[in-house]
C-alpha cells in the first residue's frame, strides 16, 4: 500500500472494456494500490456506498449510464469519491460539464500511465483529508469570498486557461505580480492544481 493512502482506500476503475479494466486494476497495483474493476455505473453502484474511501477512475462514454450520469447519481447518493474521468474523444463540452460537477481530472486515451498514477495517488490523498459528517469547511462560496478583489481578477484569467504572461498583458501588472497573486489563490482556497480551482469555482457558482 502506498504510504499517502490508508489501507481502506480503493481505487475504483469502471470501464465497459475488460482489456482497459484488467490493465488499469494491474498498473493501480503495481503501484501499491488497492483496486477493484466494474463492467458497468451500476454494477458500481451496486458496491459501493457513501462511507466508502478512496477515488473512481471513469470512463466517460459507456453504454447503459454514461460516466456522466454516473457522477450525477453519485451526488445524489452523497457518494464524495474523488472521480477521474477517461476518454478517448477528448470532448471539451463533456470536459466542462464533468469539471463543473466537482470531477478532480480528465484524461484522454491513450493514457500517460505515470501521469495517471500521480492523479489517482494525489485524488486518495484528498479524499483521505476531506472532512467526513458534520462540521465540515467553509462553503467554496465562503472560501473564495475571502478572496481579494485583484486575486479574484487572476483567478478568473486562470479558470479561463490563460497562462501567467496572458494574465499580466490583460490585467496590465507583471508577471511576477501574477504569480505573487497564484501562489496567494492556491494558499487561501487550498488548491494544488487548476481542477481544484475549477471545482471551488463551479460549485460556488
Amino acid at each position: 500500500m502506498n504510504a499517502s493512502t490508508v489501507p481502506s482506500q480503493v481505487v475504483y476503475i469502471i470501464d465497459d472494456d475488460a482489456d482497459i479494466r484488467d490493465a488499469l486494476a494491474l498498473l493501480m497495483r503495481s503501484a501499491g494500490l488497492s483496486a477493484a474493476s466494474f463492467p458497468s455505473a451500476r454494477d458500481f453502484l451496486a458496491r459501493v456506498t457513501p462511507r466508502d474511501s478512496g477515488c473512481v477512475v471513469l470512463d466517460i462514454r459507456m453504454p447503459g449510464m454514461s460516466g456522466i450520469e454516473l457522477q450525477a447519481e453519485m451526488h445524489k447518493r452523497r457518494i464524495e469519491l474523488p472521480i477521474i474521468f477517461l476518454t478517448g474523444h477528448g470532448d471539451v463540452p463533456l470536459a466542462v460539464k464533468a469539471m463543473k460537477a466537482g470531477a478532480t481530472d480528465f484524461i484522454q486515451k491513450p493514457l500517460e500511465e505515470h501521469r495517471l498514477v500521480m492523479v489517482v495517488t494525489q485524488a486518495l490523498k484528498d479524499d483521505a483529508a476531506r472532512p467526513r459528517g458534520e462540521g465540515q469547511s467553509d462553503s467554496p462560496a465562503d472560501r473564495l469570498s475571502g478572496l481579494s478583489r485583484r486575486e479574484r481578477e487572476v483567478l478568473q484569467e486562470m479558470v479561463l486557461g490563460r497562462q501567467s504572461r496572458e494574465i499580466a498583458e490583460t490585467l496590465s501588472i507583471s508577471i511576477k505580480t501574477v504569480e505573487f497573486h497564484r501562489a496567494n489563490i492556491r494558499e487561501k482556497l487550498g488548491a494544488t492544481n487548476l481542477a481544484d480551482l475549477f471545482r471551488l469555482v463551479f460549485k460556488a457558482e
